[in-house]
């Protein structure tokens, strides 16, 4: 199974990216997703489900340390195939 997940951490710096943004970023980039694109206002990676799955984990543990006050996500299936 293919899952997309579309993510964002609060709160907001529109002068520098925050600690915990920066640490999301970070999560998304190491982990072994097909594709990730990560935006000012919103952030969205695909892969197989584990990788997803544990990408999420990493993000909400990693970010919340790192002064995330609020995560919002959203997880969808987007294809049957290879983990």
């Amino acid at each position: 199974m293919r899952l997309r997940v579309e993510f964002t951490t609060e709160p907001f710096d529109l002068d520098e990216p925050p600690a915990h943004a920066v640490v999301a970023r970070q999560v998304v980039e190491a982990a072994e997703l097909d594709a990730v694109d990560v935006g000012p206002f919103g952030n969205t990676a695909e892969g197989g489900a584990d990788a997803v799955l544990s990408a999420v984990d990493a993000l909400l543990r990693r970010t919340l340390e790192a002064g995330a006050t609020r995560i919002s996500l959203q997880v969808n299936v987007v294809g049957e195939g290879p983990e």
